[in-house]
């Protein structure tokens, strides 16, 4: 960016400012008729200017404005805060990406979320693959919700360009049995598919405190059927001989709005979750307390009903091979509409300590650890119909996978000059990921009939940290902070087949070493009572991960090739914000602006169908966005949450690109999944102490998921449509202990597509019991 275009970009946000976390806390006095509420502890509730707040923007969610949103997930409760979305094709989907601001949805490195202080962020892989692991804890034990936007606050990695989520869970305070009861259903028609599709979820949890000592304990179980995730299309010249003549197959168009022929879907999945969680939480004394977090999750994923619409000369069902149909040829890959099977057990441990080590310095440590106990995805050759399958197949298995996180902060008060406060901490994240893949000779048994990709590495960034935090004056404070990152690739290897032996091998990458300053800055001011300016400036690097340096895979339909020589993407993020204060909420405007130099991304050669990542030199993304959270919103009954963000984000350089995107294509396009306005609305009405009604409204208009921007065509397979999706719930306790819920989403039951099909209308009924 020129200096020119710098000058105009910060005279234009001198028009807006930020606010801090002490200004969320009206929210916290609403009303509520849930008893439960008054009967928990939330670990992460004392919140002081010692917390990012104090430089971040931030959203606060409580439990009483969770009761509007339809949630059979973690990640349900988050979908509709401002600037932010959830990619989640289906309940109990295992890739519900989460984007920020800047950072689009397949941006997964650059969003971090937290759980009492354990990351469910998933810095191993990104895209569909790095979705936070949100089902290692349940909605049901959820208290509070905190977004913080960008990285302002130095307490937090490069991670954190899009933003942070933290999530605080409860334990009761005496002894609680809680369940839940839910049962859901959508009917789905699209190309040559249309069914009925449920689901149920079954939860249970029992807490007490035995003197100093509380216990919780949770089971989890979710099951559902999705709709087809992905619909496939061919469209070729007229064939030469040799292509079977069939019927069946549906003329629509492909996402760049060409004609095309699809033939068949990959069916419903079959989605199975088990959680089991324990906590234990220990006073030590009034000023210290550990808490004790252990999640199990047993994940597995059936796909084994594809469907195939085309039929040949005798009726026949065709699975694979060259047809044609009205003199247009297709071709369906052997494995295409093959079947899968994917098994997933993963275990999270998490220790959070803190405590006052006098009147004017305390302490808080958090050490987790992830780690993959079994990953296979067993995929068949051919569809089991087929007449040529042989029962052989490949298999994709994560081996020694995981990571592991310490860090420590201190908090030191009332040092130095009045309203003066420092907080500084060391941090270390290991991360190793494993990935090999082989045929099978059997695919439903997995075994090793010889490799055809193996590839991983390990990643670590050893960090410290200080930020100052002063209120310089009545009107006035100040925050300055740093943050120093060493950031080490080490182990790193991938395989090829060598061009003269056609040997399979493994090749090493060379341990790579880099080190960042990350600099932040905030300044806030008061100019009336209930009024706040705040200016937030940061400098933020994101180091590549595992998968982005070393990933090598080849699977029946496309390949990845490794890219080890990534440089960290590089960020430089502005924030200004005007809030006003009401007796119960807020209304805040936020001007941001983010410059990302070499911004990592999947790029696809389509013609190939190798994928890579690589660097785009720039990408430039400014916006502005209103947000009004209201309680007894023109009525003392009515409480409202609502947002509204325009963001502009284009690829403004692109000058060293190498590969099927050179610079003269995706200059000044727009930065893919990323939506010119996207608005969102709860509103919920409390008829009485007993019984609420709730609607909430989600609006994105459509974007692009090609850097090539020609992905022009809407309502398709592979689009980035702009939706207006519309909810309802209602809730009535029966009595103290049951409550019951019916609910809807997307009631106008519209289609469209995110890449893969969003639900269609969805029906909830709910049952809660508490003892």
């Amino acid at each position: 960016m020129t200096f020119a275009r710098q000058s105009v970009a910060l005279i234009s946000l001198a028009v807006a400012a930020a606010s801090v976390h002490a200004h969320e806390s009206t929210l916290n006095k609403k009303r509520t008729s849930n008893p439960q509420v008054e009967e928990v502890r939330v670990w992460g509730e004392a919140r002081d200017a010692s917390h990012a707040g104090y430089t971040n923007p931030t959203s606060v969610l409580t439990q009483e404005d969770m009761v509007s949103i339809n949630a059979t997930t973690t990640e349900d409760l988050v979908k509709f805060e401002p600037s932010l979305v959830i990619r989640k094709r289906y309940i109990g989907d295992s890739n519900g990406t989460l984007g920020l601001r800047g950072s689009n949805m397949f941006a997964t490195p650059r969003s971090m979320v937290f759980a009492d202080g354990v990351p469910l962020h998933y810095l191993l892989q990104t895209r569909w693959n790095g979705a936070p692991r949100w089902t290692m804890v349940s909605a049901s034990e959820i208290a509070q919700v905190e977004i913080l936007y960008g990285p302002f606050s130095a307490e937090y990695s490069g991670n954190a360009m899009g933003g942070v989520v933290l999530i605080e869970t409860a334990l009761p305070q005496t002894r609680k049995v809680h369940v839940d009861l839910d049962y859901f259903s959508q009917d789905f028609s699209a190309y040559g598919f249309s069914d009925r599709l449920t689901g149920t979820k079954s939860f249970f949890s029992y807490g007490d405190k035995l003197g100093d000592l509380s216990v919780y304990f949770s089971y989890n179980h979710l099951e559902n059927e999705s709709q087809p995730q992905s619909f496939y299309y061919d469209y070729r010249a007229a064939p030469a001989n040799g292509f079977t003549p069939v019927t069946g197959a549906v003329v629509q168009r492909d996402v760049s709005g060409k004609p095309a022929y699809y033939y068949g879907d990959t069916g419903v999945e079959q989605a199975t979750t088990d959680n089991f969680k324990l906590k234990l939480g220990y006073d030590f004394s009034d000023d210290w307390s550990a808490l004790l977090n252990l999640a199990y999750e047993d994940r597995n994923t059936l796909r084994d009903a594809a469907n195939t619409y085309v039929r040949d000369a005798d009726g026949n069902k065709v699975w694979a091979g060259n047809l044609v149909q009205d003199g247009i040829g297709m071709n369906i890959a052997a494995g295409r509409l093959g079947n899968s099977d994917l098994e997933r057990k993963s275990l999270s441990t998490g220790l959070r300590v803190k405590g006052k080590l006098n009147d004017q310095l305390s302490l808080e440590t958090n050490l987790s650890d992830f780690r993959i106990l079994k990953d296979n995805t067993l995929s068949s050759s051919r569809n089991p119909q087929d007449p040529l399958f042989n029962n052989t197949g490949l298999t994709t298995d994560y081996d020694d996978t995981g990571w592991q996180t310490l860090d420590a902060k201190l908090v030191l008060e009332d040092v130095g000059l009045d309203g003066m406060q420092w907080i500084g901490g060391l941090r270390h994240e290991a991360y190793r990921l494993n990935l090999d893949q082989y045929n099978s000779a059997n695919w439903l048994q997995g075994d090793n009939a010889g490799y055809t990709s193996r590839s991983g590495g390990e990643t670590s960034i050893d960090a410290a940290f200080v930020q100052l935090n002063w209120d310089i004056a009545e009107r006035w404070d100040l925050a300055l902070g740093g943050r120093y990152e060493q950031w080490e690739s080490k182990n790193g290897y991938f395989s090829r087949r060598n061009p003269q032996t056609s040997q399979f091998e493994l090749m090493d990458v060379d341990d790579v070493s880099r080190h960042q300053f990350s600099p932040k800055f905030s300044l806030g001011y008061v100019p009336a009572d209930e009024w706040l300016v705040r200016y937030s400036a940061a400098r933020a690097y994101r180091f590549p991960i595992v998968e982005e340096l070393f990933s090598q895979s080849q699977s029946y339909s496309s390949s990845n090739v490794p890219r080890p020589d990534l440089k960290p993407e590089n960020g430089l993020h502005h924030n200004l914000m005007l809030e006003k204060q009401f007796e119960s909420g807020y209304a805040r405007i936020n001007v941001f602006s983010e410059t990302i130099e070499d911004a990592i991304e999947s790029q696809n050669n389509y013609a190939t169908l190798v994928n890579t990542f690589s660097s785009v030199d720039e990408v430039q993304t400014d916006g502005v966005e209103f947000i009004l959270n209201y309680s007894g919103l023109l009525v003392p009954e009515l409480d409202a949450r609502f947002n509204v963000t325009y963001t502009k984000s284009i690829i403004e350089d692109n000058s060293t690109a190498e590969g099927p995107n050179p610079a003269t294509t995706i200059e000044g396009n727009d930065y893919p999944r990323m939506p010119r306005w996207r608005s969102n609305l709860l509103l919920t009405y409390h008829l009485s102490d007993k019984w609420d009604l709730s609607g909430n409204l989600q609006y994105a208009d459509k974007s692009y998921g090609r850097l090539q921007n020609d992905d022009i065509a809407e309502g398709v397979m592979g689009a980035q449509d702009g939706y207006t999706r519309v909810g309802l719930k209602t809730t009535y306790d029966l009595s103290e202990q049951i409550e019951v819920g019916l609910g809807v989403d997307n009631l106008t039951d519209e289609q469209s597509f995110v890449a893969h099909p969003w639900p269609g209308r969805t029906m909830y009924l709910s049952l809660s019991y508490d003892m």
